[in-house]
């Protein structure tokens, strides 16, 4: 029977669900959750035992994100991202249909390089304005904008920095990067390859088979571009592209210098941190701009939000939800097979409904108190994190990166409802979830079993 105090951090969940989903007058999700998790703390939801296991779980997490995030503003600070969708753009060569596939490719590599929530901030603006500068109709812009999302939110599978639930979640099963990415990096990519297939042909006849050929000079980015500006100098280009080339390489190495360091047990965070820093002094050096105004636009709310969460989810846990949880699916998780559909399963619904970030917290609690062998363990968890990152794109709540991909367009004048994103998500995200899965089950059997 509940008792008062249940009933108060059920109440508090569901509200601050219910403003993260709505965020009225565009208030910041950390706000709602750091509300609900100071009642929660008032009321004696969790101990201060569990506070301090909750900081020490987060706190390494959010400081690897941030510093990832830093990295992309200081890269933005050189148009470093319009550098990237022009070279993809003038590649495409006039063809929508490649420029289908090169917006998807920079989506995807945006993600793995940086994270999921910082592609989508990054590219979506860049996507609309060469849209616009493109001439597109709106009904051929959304072909390149919503695949776009869907697959720069699903690439944070491959690797688990890419996703800051996805590191906190690693941190609970006591997994470390280069073991998650060994085991499901190859089943995720495969299933990505045909979640971008699908999303072809669903858009096919909405892709332009011909677009304006974008020119080599950068200035087509530029709000008040026009043919007859002066073009770049072929020597300042090509000092221009072998800077762009030079950072992303050492992004490139930091990325990698991330899963060495969790193989030797060197902290991720401090790596992440060093390479922000080599790219704040470069900025200063190049372009003689004070790091301050990147430490004031760094997502600092990051590190409240994950953590406030976290006291939420504990609260449930509390309550009796993981118990529940337990008691419900102990008796289905008998082998491998069972571990990676009943747990993608359970984490694509709770995801859609409550979002994935609390969906793949609770999911990883059940997981550790199911007392399963190694590889089960491990299993189950990389098939939560496929439905945390991919079946949770069936619909617009199921992420926080999609809603705020919708807020984007939004204020941009673009807007896709829910009616026109379900539609495709209905036909994509139900087949490429379970091929993923039957791929991933297929995958430790032949190399790690």
């Amino acid at each position: 029977m509940l008792v008062d105090r249940d009933l108060v951090i059920l109440f508090v969940f569901f509200i601050t669900m219910i403003l993260i989903f709505w965020r009225p007058r565009g208030v910041n999700e950390a706000f709602p959750a750091t509300i609900g998790a100071l009642i929660i703390l008032f009321v004696g939801g969790i101990s201060f035992q569990e506070l301090s296991e909750i900081a020490l779980n987060v706190t390494e997490a959010s400081v690897t994100i941030i510093a990832t995030i830093v990295m992309a503003i200081v890269l933005e600070s050189f148009r470093f991202f319009e550098w990237c969708a022009h070279q993809l753009a003038f590649k495409a060569n006039g063809s929508g249909i490649r420029l289908f596939w090169y917006t998807n490719l920079l989506c995807f590599f945006m993600t793995v390089i940086f994270n999921n929530d910082g592609s989508i901030l990054i590219t979506t603006p860049i996507l609309l304005l060469l849209l616009h500068h493109l001439r597109l109709k709106h009904h051929e812009k959304i072909p390149y904008l919503l695949s776009g999302a869907l697959v720069a939110t699903a690439s944070s599978a491959p690797i688990g920095v890419s996703n800051i639930v996805n590191l906190i979640a690693l941190k609970i099963v006591g997994m470390d990067l280069y073991m998650h990415t060994a085991m499901i990096f190859a089943p995720t990519v495969t299933g990505l390859l045909l979640m971008v297939s699908l999303l072809f042909f669903v858009f096919y006849k909405d892709i332009p088979k011909r677009v304006i050929n974008v020119p080599k000079d950068e200035n087509f980015f530029i709000q008040s571009y026009h043919p007859l500006k002066p073009k770049l100098l072929p020597k300042v280009f090509k000092e221009k592209t072998s800077m762009m080339m030079k950072m992303l390489m050492f992004v490139i190495v930091v990325r990698i210098s991330l899963f060495v360091a969790s193989l030797f047990e060197i902290s991720i965070g401090l790596v992440a941190l060093f390479g922000s820093i080599v790219l704040l002094t470069v900025r200063w050096y190049k372009l003689r701009l004070s790091p301050i105004d990147v430490l004031m636009k760094a997502p600092w709310s990051v590190f409240l939000f994950a953590f406030s969460m976290y006291i939420i989810v504990y609260g449930l846990k509390n309550i009796g939800l993981v118990t529940f949880f337990l008691q419900l699916l102990k008796p289905l998780m008998t082998d491998v097979a069972s571990g990676i559909f009943w747990m993608g399963g359970l984490i694509t619904v709770l995801s859609n409904i409550f979002n994935n970030h609390p969906a793949l917290m609770i999911g990883s609690m059940v997981l550790t108190n199911f007392g399963l062998d190694e590889i089960t363990l491990k299993t189950a968890y990389l098939a939560s994190i496929i439905g945390s990152d991919i079946g949770s794109l069936l619909l617009p709540i199921g992420t926080l990166a999609t809603l705020l991909w919708m807020h984007i367009l939004k204020e941009n004048g673009m807007k896709i409802g829910w009616g026109k994103y379900v539609k495709v998500t209905f036909v994509v995200i139900p087949p490429t979830l379970i091929f993923t899965m039957f791929c991933l089950y297929y995958w430790i059997k032949l190399l790690f079993v």
